[in-house]
């Protein structure tokens, strides 16, 4: 499916978590409920700021001339002596409570104190005070004491403490055997990845068939593939069909803030494990901590991640083959996993979850909508022609959109249209009917996309077109040409990436035979011409004068479909040489695109202007204009 105007198709829908813990629920009391966490931290900060300085400090303090002026005028009562400090009552009353009145008052050291105290006739006592268990108790372990329990409550009421002290235990979610009800059947679109499982399930359930042979099970497999191929729910359908314990936990809940937590969890991991065996143990996002290493500074966080990845090697060459447990774990990033992973005693196998198929992507829309109540007119194979490169994550949420629009349409049903505006939106983003585009801008919009349209339907190897709309969607797209493919295809030919160059300056080259000038419309289909230009050229050897030789080094990420930064192997004369040729391949298709809006300038003028006064044209609609038969295997495209 060809995407012509300013956007991309969504290839990377996140995985469907599966196993994603519940979020406490209040039960309507203020202290149970977590959202009120920062209630309970103001509360804890004006109690600790009430409570503290009430602690440090005395009753009632007097200057110490005060204390020797009611010495002389014989007011003091009676005093406690200590090392620094003088503690009594005054013979003078508090008019409040009718009682004498107490003091505390500082001593200096070097005061003779006893002498002036006995001429005046002062019953006093002088203490020798060592209290330094009294002020560890009162000033250290109280104080915190307080601080811990207070926290510990707090960490029990939004359930913390059940991770251990600052969540430090282990986070392994493990479903009893039984818990879990998927199976295969749940499972579409990847028959290749159940049969390998399949294995695995038959030596869980019969471990004593390979044993007889002198064999043993695999210890560890590898799932390997795009995000949202269903490569959790695969683990999960193999725990549910041999009937043994599942041990869930993710990559990144191994890495704590303190060194050495990461690799206890394993260690406890698989102690559980043995304990459960036969189960199965799945890691998922096995790249966080299994990327290889000695690559990259050594910070507290890599070194942590390193002792991880070292204790779950060894977990997994250690452990006896024939204990029943099978360590399953799913990545999209296995370039970068560190190879004494993926050596034989570790992961065994490697089982590649890729994109459905056209056939496989039926399976998955039959099974996300066997539950909806689907229109006599729904066909689920013309909207798996219009999804290619879609996994089963993308799928399952066009099913939903599809219900979604269903509900707000009032239909009864799920109808055709409801899925292909789904489509739309996951593709393009949302209509955006009520865009302030002014009539001049649709105007031009119109015959760029014509332009796309009609040489798509002119080059000899171009897909069938389905669909055209100039109607605003998501952020940028104010129009879109949609192509429907004949057939799922792995390979493309000279001659079909040239048509595809000419089909991405249909628009450009449209406005500039109508209007004489050029917009900025076409900036995603210039950027995507000059990338297929510049492949033919330094990566498939399509270029007579650079021969067949391929020029820079790049490494690919497997399934996220980044690139890593060019190795850059050859010279500048040859660099000059490589735009030449980009440069000639753009300009071919340019000269190719222009003959041919100019000898069909009438088809154009009709396209656009149907498509101006319509806003959406169907394929047969656009074939009836050009007056050329809907190709066969597109006629179900309405």
């Amino acid at each position: 499916m060809k995407h012509l105007h300013k956007f991309k198709t969504k290839d990377d829908e996140p995985e469907i978590e599966i196993n994603k813990p519940e979020q406490p629920k209040s039960n309507g009391a203020f202290w149970k409920d977590p959202k009120n966490i920062v209630w309970y931290y103001i509360i804890f900060l004006l109690l600790s700021l009430w409570i503290w300085p009430a602690m440090q400090q005395a009753k009632i303090t007097i200057p110490y001339s005060e204390f020797e002026q009611h010495l002389n005028n014989n007011e003091i009562a009676e005093v406690v002596v200590s090392d620094s400090t003088v503690r009594g009552t005054l013979t003078i009353k508090d008019p409040a409570t009718g009682k004498p009145k107490p003091f505390v008052t500082a001593v200096p050291k070097d005061h003779e104190l006893a002498k002036e105290l006995s001429q005046h006739k002062v019953k006093y006592t002088v203490v020798h005070e060592n209290n330094w268990l009294g002020n560890l108790l009162f000033n250290w372990i109280l104080p915190f004491s307080f601080i811990f329990l207070l926290w510990a409550w707090f960490a029990k009421r939004m359930g913390g403490m059940s991770q251990g002290f600052l969540n430090i235990g282990n986070k392994v979610h493990i479903h009893p055997e039984g818990d879990i009800k998927v199976t295969f059947n749940d499972v579409a679109g990847a028959e290749e990845a159940k049969e390998e499982l399949q294995e695995v399930i038959n030596f869980l359930k019969n471990p004593e068939e390979i044993k007889q042979l002198g064999g043993h099970m695999p210890k560890g497999v590898l799932l390997m593939g795009p995000p949202g191929t269903g490569k959790t729910l695969l683990a999960r359908a193999v725990a549910g069909e041999a009937h043994v314990p599942f041990f869930n936990i993710s990559g990144s809940e191994f890495i704590e803030l303190f060194v050495g937590v990461g690799a206890a969890r394993v260690r406890e991991l698989f102690t559980q494990a043995r304990q459960k065996a036969p189960c199965i143990i799945f890691i998922d996002e096995l790249d966080a901590i299994g990327g290889a290493r000695g690559i990259g500074p050594r910070m507290g966080g890599h070194d942590e991640r390193e002792q991880t990845l070292n204790q779950l090697l060894t977990e997994m060459d250690g452990f006896d083959p024939t204990s029943g447990v099978i360590v399953m774990a799913a990545t999209n990033r296995p370039e970068i996993l560190d190879k004494a992973l993926l050596r034989a005693g570790r992961f065994d196998r490697q089982i590649v979850v890729d994109k459905p198929d056209l056939p496989a992507r039926i399976a998955i829309l039959e099974l996300h909508t066997k539950d909806m109540k689907l229109a006599p007119g729904v066909d689920l194979s013309v909207i798996a022609k219009r999804t290619p490169g879609f996994v089963g994550a993308d799928l399952a949420n066009i099913a939903n959109e599809a219900a979604i629009r269903a509900v707000r349409k009032k239909h009864s049903t799920i109808t055709m249209e409801d899925f292909e505006e789904a489509i739309d939106r996951v593709i393009a983003g949302p209509e955006k009917k009520h865009t302030g585009i002014t009539k001049k801008e649709k105007h031009r919009v119109a015959f760029h996309e014509s332009g796309h349209t009609l040489v798509a339907v002119t080059v000899p190897t171009g897909e069938p077109v389905h669909k055209v709309s100039i109607i605003p969607h998501g952020v940028a797209a104010l129009g879109y040409t949609l192509q429907l493919p004949v057939q799922e295809k792995f390979l493309s030919t000279e001659q079909e990436l040239k048509d595809q160059i000419a089909i991405l300056l249909g628009g450009r080259v449209a406005e500039e035979i109508v209007f004489g000038d050029v917009s900025s419309g076409a900036a995603n289909d210039l950027e995507r011409a000059s990338e297929i230009a510049r492949n033919m050229v330094k990566r498939l050897g399509m270029s007579k004068v650079l021969g067949n030789i391929t020029y820079g080094k790049q490494e690919e990420l497997s399934f996220l479909g980044v690139a890593s930064q060019e190795e850059k192997n050859y010279s500048e004369e040859t660099a000059r040489l490589i735009d030449a040729e980009v440069k000639n391949l753009i300009e071919e298709g340019y000269n190719r695109t222009k003959d041919i809006l100019s000898q069909n300038r009438d088809l154009l003028d009709k396209l656009a202007t149907r498509l101006e006064e319509q806003e959406v044209l169907s394929g047969e609609e656009v074939y009836e204009i050009v007056g050329q038969p809907m190709p066969n295997h597109a006629t179900d495209a309405g």
